[in-house]
């Protein structure tokens, strides 16, 4: 299952890592956008059971994982550029479908309420309309890491709230990886998040209000962080959604058990590839086709 790589120009501004999984005789093509400091290597499980039944894009944005040495970090990004990325690489890929992941869902409806030609539905997972308390407490807590470059606690930090639910082995990952960026990638989501919480620039429910595609909303029963019920605001301001829930899962969904994994993937593909109804014998005489 080795991807075809690219590192490809946008808009001669930045150049962005990809990697495409092709399927065989694949109708579609879906684009995964990462949480917050995550990379490609975030979707391996989702990749695991999405390549099956289409072919599926994965891409590091310019500050982060294998795009980082091909560009120029002397500035931060804003969420509308990375709308902006992603509507490109769409086109690029001709993507009819798009998954994002939690803090990937804010430039995903940016992007989407763009109606960016050709995409046909999209899944919003682990993301809700609001900042809860417990969500409050865990951002305003990242600044403080992000902003002085802890590489000691960062770690911590995102472990003990969102990925509480993740197995020790992914949790030891998280470590890792997170105590080993460049000052610029926490600079840089230091930044995201201090938007979020000032509230600055438009809100994630204006632009789902522009968004005419079907939009499903994937939370975790577990996560205090994104809960379902806050998730469930959205259909106060999306045409066209729906909602799962995924038992016995936290805010990171496939990557924290067996059971999780099943059930997200169940959920994923439902509504992604909807079973074609075959007419049952009682319904259909010869000559004649009655609907039902």
């Amino acid at each position: 299952m080795k991807p075809e790589i690219a590192v490809l120009d946008i808009q001669g501004q930045y150049r962005v890592y990809t990697e495409f999984y092709r399927a065989e005789s694949a109708e579609h093509t879906i684009i995964l956008v990462n949480g917050s400091l995550s990379t490609t290597t975030s979707f391996s499980q989702t990749v695991r059971y999405l390549l099956r039944h289409m072919n599926v894009v994965l891409f590091d944005l310019p500050y982060a994982g294998q795009s980082r040495e091909h560009n120029d970090h002397s500035r931060l990004m804003s969420r509308d550029e990375e709308a902006d990325i992603l509507n490109a690489l769409i086109e690029h890929f001709a993507c009819d479908q798009v998954m994002s992941f939690s803090w990937g869902g804010i430039a995903t409806l940016q992007a989407l309420a763009r109606k960016p030609r050709g995409v046909t539905k999209a899944i919003i997972a682990s993301f809700s309309p609001i900042t809860n308390e417990p969500m409050q407490a865990y951002l305003q807590r990242a600044v403080e890491v992000l902003s002085t470059c802890d590489r000691d606690n960062i770690g911590s930090v995102l472990n003990n709230t969102i990925g509480s639910h993740l197995p020790s082995l992914l949790k030891r990952y998280n470590d890792r990886h997170l105590g080993t960026l460049e000052d610029y990638e926490y600079f840089q989501m230091s930044h995201h998040v201090q938007t979020v919480l000032n509230m600055e620039g438009r809100s994630c429910t204006s632009y789902a209000e522009e968004i005419d595609i079907p939009l499903l909303f994937v939370n975790g029963e577990q996560d205090a962080y994104t809960t379902p019920d806050d998730a469930r605001l959205f259909a106060r301001h999306v045409q066209r959604c729906d909602f799962r829930v995924i038992p016995q899962a936290g805010h990171f969904l496939d990557m924290e058990n067996r059971t999780a994994w099943m059930q997200t993937r169940d959920a994923l593909l439902a509504f992604l590839i909807p079973p074609v109804a075959s007419p049952s014998r009682s319904t259909v005489q010869v000559g004649q086709a009655i609907a039902v």
